[in-house]
């Protein structure tokens, strides 16, 4: 979660030469640097807010004694018996007394490290406060994939705008503890500037005990399956079940079961349920995703990550893959799937290999199909997945045909830092054999 600075088009990078392009860099700073100060501006209110807020908490946690004397109604006798409890506790209570020692100690150097994040948190506002901003330190963070990435490093974009910076505000650099991080993600789609406003990724998970896909993702991918309560939600390539942890966490009234051929990922599965504590709330199989042990048309929603990269490859075809989810999915259910570009591309091409757009053959303008979403309708889901901070913008569906009954509902392409991929959604649209 970010600040942002600045968004546009994508940097073009097919037939420039290099300086040409560090030039199209640096004009991400140059260009509106208004929109740099106006942004500094309200990251030194949000800041400024934050430390208020830390100040309440901490007088609510820590609440003065109240004077002797003040609002105060003593018991004559209470009075006679309080030195003698004192005198029988100090005899017996020794040792509680050199246990208390020790939280003392622990509760300084708790109240030493308040006061250092305070002063440091004092100094970056008063740096931002500063007109000219010449006591402001920074640190460029980068992230560059597609075509971008296969001419520049990350090191390499970091530098460029790191000396842009340097020389358009007179900001100094500082690695390894500055003022101020900058964020720039470059791809195919489009190029960002901001601020983070959580040192922490927003990735980040204290529930998931082991990572698999990026919580983000997941995220996403369940806020698109139409998940209601008493559904019945299953993902057949669970992995380290982290689909399954978000969606729970979200829509907790659901019955989820999650099946992976893998031992080891289940046993780490199992983990991630148990640090979660939804160990009971979803239910985990051995099995395969081409023979799954359930009855046609029983399950209302299918969210899995298809495996691909180097560790994990998908040894069976993805046509006959999706044919087992098809079968198990009732008519009006929803597919939501993760693909790489190549898995992709062979449902694209699905017509051309011979596989039915349907039962009896037909196109998409046949009753019971669903249509492509309307251009509004993209743009309001654009913006909900896009919130999960990886979502970036929709294609490829146009050129979706069905499979079998599976009718191509949305499909957005996202970033997995290196590699591009496709949240694709489906709906089965009749039953097989009709």
């Amino acid at each position: 979660l970010f600040l942002l600075i600045k968004k546009q088009f994508p940097l073009n990078v097919s037939s420039v030469s290099k300086g040409n392009i560090f030039n199209e860099m640096q004009r991400l700073v140059n260009d509106g640097p208004e929109s740099w100060l106006s942004a500094i501006s309200v990251w030194k209110n949000l800041l400024e807010l934050d430390a208020k807020k830390d100040q309440l908490s901490q007088r609510d946690a820590n609440p003065l004694k109240r004077k002797v004397g003040e609002n105060d109604v003593t018991n004559p006798k209470k009075l006679k018996t309080e030195p003698m409890q004192e005198l029988q506790e100090s005899r017996e209570c020794q040792p509680e007394k050199q246990m208390e020692e020790e939280p003392v100690e622990q509760g300084d150097f708790l109240m030493n490290r308040e006061k250092s994040q305070k002063a440091f948190q004092n100094e970056v506002v008063k740096a931002a406060d500063d007109p000219s901003q010449k006591d402001l330190t920074f640190r460029v963070s980068c992230r560059c994939s597609g075509a971008i990435a296969k001419t520049f490093t990350a090191q390499e974009v970091g530098r460029v705008i790191g000396i842009a910076l340097m020389k358009q505000f007179g900001w100094k650099a500082d690695l390894r503890n500055p003022n101020l991080e900058i964020f720039i993600h470059l791809n195919d789609i489009y190029s960002v500037v901001g601020i983070p406003v959580f040192r922490v990724p927003l990735a980040s998970r204290a529930y998931i005990k082991t990572a698999g896909l990026r919580s983000t993702i997941a995220w996403a991918m369940a806020s698109l399956a139409e998940i209601k309560a008493g559904a019945f939600v299953f993902d057949p390539m669970c992995g380290l079940g982290t689909i399954l942890l978000e969606a729970a966490k979200e829509w907790p009234d659901v019955y989820y079961v999650g099946a992976d051929v893998s031992d080891s990922q289940l046993l780490g599965a199992y983990d991630n349920l148990k640090a979660a504590g939804l160990q009971d709330k979803i239910e985990l199989l051995k099995v395969s995703v081409t023979e799954l042990p359930l009855p046609s048309e029983s399950v209302d929603v299918i969210i899995s990550d298809i495996p691909f990269g180097k560790k994990f490859k998908l040894r069976k075809d993805i046509k006959n893959i999706l044919q087992e989810m098809e079968r198990v999915l009732h008519v009006g259910g929803t597919i939501v799937l993760l693909l790489n570009n190549d898995h992709h591309r062979r449902l694209q091409d699905c017509e051309q290999s011979g596989i039915p757009l349907n039962s009896k053959g037909s196109p998409t303008d046949e009753p019971g199909i669903e249509k492509c979403l309307s251009p509004r309708e993209k743009t309001d889901l654009s913006d909900t997945v896009s919130s999960s901070s990886e979502a970036s913008s929709q294609g490829g569906l146009d050129k979706m045909p069905p499979v079998g009954s599976l009718v191509p509902v949305e499909c957005y392409q996202v970033s997995l830092g290196r590699t591009e991929a496709f949240i694709c959604k489906y709906r089965k649209s009749h039953s097989l054999g009709l």
